[in-house]
């Protein structure tokens, strides 16, 4: 499926409010809603919608505490890569996880209830042998930006 701008568009409405209408979609993407129906359910098929989920504001809930960490594997084979996926893919607590360039393998992103709790996990998993050589944690001690949609008008422009 080859997307317009007009599917970028819709992608772009639907991220940044998933409950939108049908037809408010349809008036901000210039389309009557019939069409635009069609296509969401086409970007629905093919993938491009993933899915819907509400937005928690998660420090109303109460304290919480978020940790960045870098870390460095011992190997750097193939399957070292995979143990170390399959053990941080289990944890509720890693909420991102990227393989990056530079000077560290990984950029972990952690939110835990506290510190004892993000220690705890730290140390669980450098006792589990799952190839992690060295690792360096950035406590977030506030968010001034952070944005849930992506900005694809600007990265896709059709």
């Amino acid at each position: 499926m080859k997307l317009d701008r007009i599917d970028i568009k819709i992608l772009y409405e639907l991220q940044k409010n998933g409950r939108i209408t049908n037809v408010e979609l349809a008036e901000l993407v210039h389309l009557s809603p019939s069409p635009c129906l069609m296509r969401v359910k086409k970007l629905q098929e093919e993938g491009y919608i993933q899915g819907y989920s509400a937005q928690i504001n998660v420090g109303k809930l109460g304290q919480i505490l978020t940790v960045f960490t870098e870390i460095t594997l011992k190997n750097h084979r193939q399957i070292d890569f995979a143990r170390f996926l399959a053990a941080v893919e289990k944890l509720d607590q890693v909420v991102e996880c990227h393989l990056v360039s530079g000077g560290y393998d990984y950029l972990v992103k952690f939110i835990t209830a506290g510190i004892g709790e993000y220690q705890s996990i730290m140390e669980r998993l450098t006792d589990m042998d799952i190839g992690i050589d060295k690792y360096f944690s950035y406590v977030v001690l506030k968010s001034p930006v952070v944005k849930a949609h992506m900005p694809l008008t600007s990265l896709f422009p059709v």
